[in-house]
């Protein structure tokens, strides 16, 4: 059963056995307080610049959705809306199942920007409560990038014909960005027992954005399952399928890693 109890984290079967000791979670833990000390000025600054820069695209490119919509559209404009999300939840699980999974927070760039939050948030998972709204995102900001400001440089050099044609394609990688740049927005919100909005948490109770109790069930120890959280929409058929317990498998016997290998190291740090 999971329990209701705001931000219970569900480690009671970790750390228990000969050498290992009992964990201190939350963020008086050794680990956790060792990694919020690697969140540095640059890592802020290029938060900020993500930010700004996706949110100005994301601006630009809708107001030309809405300049170019037209009714005959309707029908592929809500199928690509439901493609973009669907797209959104898979991508947030896969990134979020590679950085929980595999590689290490001492990897060159990539460890201290990338992995360090995902090995905070295992052994502090309300610390994601305590940060704003461009440590939240920036990340995920970022990724979006790429995708908005070719869908602008599109709008900005197609004829009128080519946009008609083009359109649905667009409603489907707006969704996309939209719902992978709140993916870390919604997931913060799943952490959040106390003083969300109304329309958020009707949002999450009709299972429209990541529910908070549908999300625990990953912050069951050894976090291995229902990596999902843009929407969650995909975390059962995933999990049916053993797709992510296939996929480690698989690196496993090519590259002779062990999953969360590393997730586990800093989940043992006592000093």
């Amino acid at each position: 059963m999971i329990s209701n109890r705001p931000n219970t984290d569900l480690q009671s079967t970790e750390l228990n056995g000969a050498g290992r000791g009992t964990a201190r979670w939350g963020p008086q833990h050794a680990g956790a307080l060792e990694l919020a000390n690697l969140y540095s000025p640059g890592k802020r600054c290029q938060e900020w610049i993500s930010v700004v820069l996706c949110f100005s695209l994301m601006a630009f490119n809708f107001c030309h959705l809405l300049v170019n919509f037209h009714l005959g559209h309707m029908w592929y404009i809500l199928l690509g809306i439901v493609a973009g999300i669907l797209t959104a939840d898979f991508a947030s699980g896969l990134v979020h199942w590679g950085a929980d999974t595999w590689g290490s927070v001492e990897l060159p760039i990539v460890g201290k920007a990338f992995i360090r939050p995902f090995r905070e948030h295992h052994i502090d998972p309300t610390a994601i409560t305590r940060h704003d709204f461009i440590e939240t995102n920036g990340d995920n900001c970022m990724l979006t990038l790429v995708p908005l400001a070719h869908m602008a440089f599109n709008f900005l050099t197609l004829s009128p014909a080519e946009h008609y044609h083009n359109y649905p394609w667009h409603c489907y990688v707006m969704a996309l960005a939209i719902f992978v740049t709140l993916t870390n927005q919604i997931h913060k919100w799943s952490h959040t027992y106390f003083g969300l909005p109304g329309w958020v948490v009707f949002l999450q109770n009709c299972h429209i954005i990541l529910p908070r109790k549908h999300h625990r069930i990953h912050h069951v120890s050894p976090h291995e399952t229902y990596f999902c959280i843009t929407t969650g929409w995909l975390n059962y058929p995933l999990e049916k399928l053993g797709f992510w317990s296939r996929l480690e498998d698989l690196i496993q016997s090519v590259t002779g890693e062990k999953p969360r290998s590393d997730d586990l190291k800093w989940a043992h740090k006592t000093k």
